[in-house]
């Protein structure tokens, strides 16, 4: 497996579990300050040994030992080899939530304002709910790097996970990603969970509001002409949509209904 180091402070490790729902598989991210002794992972993927032995390689072969594991939210494509890679590197892992924290007490959560090091190495947490409740970004002030796990992706956009995830607040989410990425602390570029690195924050992120209000008008109109169900309305909204991704786009629309019924 190829590590491709994408900025001074960050190198992506590519999952080999590509599919429709995780583009070319899922991005585990190292994160390291040059020449620093200390790494810190984020999302270490599914439980892939031959993945995570080649991400903890590439750590070993740095010169550098990990410090801790980051997680963007629970999905398992994210999640589930954190345990596994955890008790190989002997670290500890940082989560949302607490079935996945290692050890599993409060100061191995992750909240507005935390501050993680590893070395000369600051990683600021800005949770962003919406994808899932539990999903955070990860901001790297001294590389200009912002990673959004699944809240925003490389390509294509993301899907409000109902009953995971709701609408209303990924809205928020994406409002104040924007509004970060037009302050002063400049986001040069974002590190998806999934797909390629993303130069235009601004514009990317703008592309996700302005899709997410025309679906979320779509399926009123839909409503209105008497597609009530999910699966009426998927099938009249998403008609341009491959089939096989209807079920992620029900999922979308119960997200969409929930929040016109709020």
């Amino acid at each position: 497996m190829t590590v491709e180091q994408v900025t001074p402070y960050a190198a992506r490790v590519l999952a080999a579990n590509p599919g429709p729902m995780t583009l070319d598989g899922t991005n585990t991210w190292i994160l390291r300050a040059p020449d620093s002794d200390r790494a810190v992972v984020v999302d270490p993927g599914p439980m892939l040994e031959e993945h995570l032995r080649a991400v903890l390689d590439a750590v070993t072969a740095s010169g550098a030992t990990v410090e801790t594991v980051l997680l963007t939210h629970h999905h398992f494509d994210h999640s589930e080899g954190a345990a596994w890679f955890a008790n190989q590197a002997g670290c500890t892992v940082r989560s949302v939530d607490p079935a996945y924290r290692i050890p599993t007490d409060h100061a191995h959560g992750l909240s507005e304002g935390d501050v993680i090091g590893a070395g000369d190495l600051r990683i600021e947490v800005l949770p962003t709910p919406g994808h899932t409740l539990d999903s955070v970004c990860f901001w790297l002030p001294q590389d200009g790097s912002l990673l959004t796990g699944d809240t925003v992706l490389g390509r294509g956009t993301s899907v409000v996970a109902h009953p995971d995830g709701a609408l209303g607040p990924y809205l928020e989410s994406l409002d104040r990603l924007r509004a970060f990425a037009n302050s002063p602390a400049g986001v040069d570029r974002l590190l998806p969970g999934h797909g390629p690195v993303i130069d235009d924050p601004t514009g990317v992120l703008t592309y996700y509001l302005d899709h997410r209000r025309e679906r979320l008008n779509q399926v009123r109109e839909a409503v209105a002409a008497g597609h009530t169900t999910p699966q009426a309305v998927v099938e009249h909204v998403y008609a341009d949509v491959d089939p096989t991704l209807w079920p992620a786009a029900e999922r979308s629309v119960r997200a969409q209904l929930d929040y016109l019924a709020g």
